[in-house]
C-alpha cells in the first residue's frame, strides 16, 4: 500500500525545532522527501549566531528512520537565500511539490513602546519570509504547468496565528504579520489554482519556545495526552499537503490537540441604511452608538465568540 505523499518532495521552513520539526517528521512518515530549513539562531527573537545544527540534526533524524532529507540553513527572509532553498529541493528531488512555511521570530512589546527595528524584523521574517519562498515555488509550478500543458501538483501550507484572529495586546508586529499571511494565502490560492496548486493557512496552538509565555499556565501533564504538543498539529499539515485535500484552497484552520476548526471569512454582523442619500455624523451617532451599547464593553472580533478563544 502506497503512502499518501509517496513520490512527492517538500520544503519545511523553521523545521529545526518545535512545530516545523514535527511537520517535517510527519511529511516523511507519509512518504515525502523533505528539505529541512532552519537558520538556527538560538534566540526566539532571532538573536544569536546562526547555526547549521538544528536543521542538520532533524535531517539526520529523518534519514536514520529511513526517510529522505537534506538540510538547508539559509535565512528565508533573504530573497536570494529563499531562491536557493527552492532550487535545492528541485536539484535534490527533481521537483518541488509541497511548501510548508513555518519560520518565525518574536519581539514582543506594546505598540506604544515598540521600536521600528522590532516591527521590521518580525514583519521581515514572518511575512516577507512566507512571500519569498512562495514566490519561487509558484514560479516553479507555473513553469512546470506550462511545460505540461495543464495543472501540476502543488501544495502550500502557511502558518498564521490566533494572535491575528482574536488580538494580542503585546504583539502588534506579530499579529499584523500573521494577518498579512492570511491575506497572502488567499491571494496565492486564487492566483495558483489554475496551475493545480492549493494554498491554505493554519493557526496552531502548540507548546514551543515561541509560545512558552502564552502557555505558561498550561504545563505539560506528567501523564497522558499533552493537547499542546506540536505533534498534534502535524497531521493537519500532512493532510493539507496530500492529494486528499485537493478541494481545500484558500482556507484558514485553527488546530490543536484533537480539534480542527475551519474558520469562515469575515461576515457582515450588522447593516445600516441611511434615511437620506448619505449618512451624517448625527445619524451615525444615533444608529452605531445604540448598536455598540448592546455589546459587552471591550468586545472586538466575532471569531473569538465562534471559536471560544481565550484572549491573552
Amino acid at each position: 500500500m502506497s503512502l499518501p505523499l509517496e513520490g512527492l518532495s517538500a520544503v519545511v521552513t523553521g523545521a529545526g525545532r518545535g512545530l516545523g520539526r514535527a511537520e517535517a517528521l510527519e511529511l516523511t512518515r507519509l512518504g515525502a522527501a523533505v528539505v529541512v530549513n532552519d537558520y538556527g539562531q538560538p534566540g526566539r527573537d532571532g538573536s544569536g549566531e546562526a547555526s547549521a545544527g538544528p536543521a542538520e540534526e532533524v535531517a539526520a533524524e529523518i534519514r536514520a528512520a529511513g526517510g529522505r532529507a537534506t538540510a538547508h540553513t539559509g535565512d528565508v527572509a533573504d530573497f536570494q537565500q529563499a531562491r536557493q532553498l527552492v532550487e535545492l529541493a528541485i536539484a535534490e528531488f527533481g521537483k518541488l511539490d509541497i511548501l510548508v512555511n513555518n519560520a518565525g521570530i518574536l519581539r514582543d512589546r506594546m505598540v506604544f513602546s515598540m521600536t521600528e527595528g522590532e516591527w521590521d524584523s518580525v514583519i521581515r521574517v514572518h511575512l516577507k519570509g512566507h512571500f519569498n519562498t512562495i514566490h519561487f515555488a509558484a514560479a516553479h509550478w507555473r513553469e512546470r504547468s506550462k511545460a505540461a500543458g495543464g495543472p501540476v501538483y502543488g501544495r502550500i501550507v502557511n502558518t498564521s496565528s490566533e494572535a491575528f484572529l482574536a488580538g494580542s495586546a503585546g504583539q502588534p508586529n506579530y499579529a499584523a504579520a500573521k494577518g498579512g499571511i492570511v491575506g497572502l494565502t488567499t491571494s496565492t490560492a486564487l492566483a495558483l489554482a489554475k496551475y493545480g496548486v492549493t494554498a491554505n493557512a493554519i493557526c496552531p496552538r502548540a507548546r514551543t519556545r515561541m509560545t512558552e509565555d502564552v502557555f505558561a499556565g498550561f504545563e505539560q501533564p506528567a501523564d497522558g495526552l499533552d493537547p499542546l504538543a506540536p505533534e498534534h498539529v502535524a497531521p493537519l499539515v500532512g493532510y493539507l499537503a496530500s492529494p486528499a485535500a485537493a478541494r481545500a484552497n484558500g482556507q484558514l484552520f485553527v488546530v490543536h490537540g484533537g480539534m480542527v476548526a475551519v474558520v469562515d471569512r469575515p461576515r457582515v454582523r450588522a447593516k445600516f441604511d441611511s434615511k437620506q442619500d448619505t449618512f451624517t455624523y448625527d445619524e451615525l451617532d444615533a444608529v452605531l452608538t445604540a448598536h455598540y451599547a448592546e455589546r459587552p464593553e471591550g468586545e472586538t472580533f466575532a471569531a473569538a465568540e465562534v471559536l471560544g478563544l481565550k484572549r491573552t
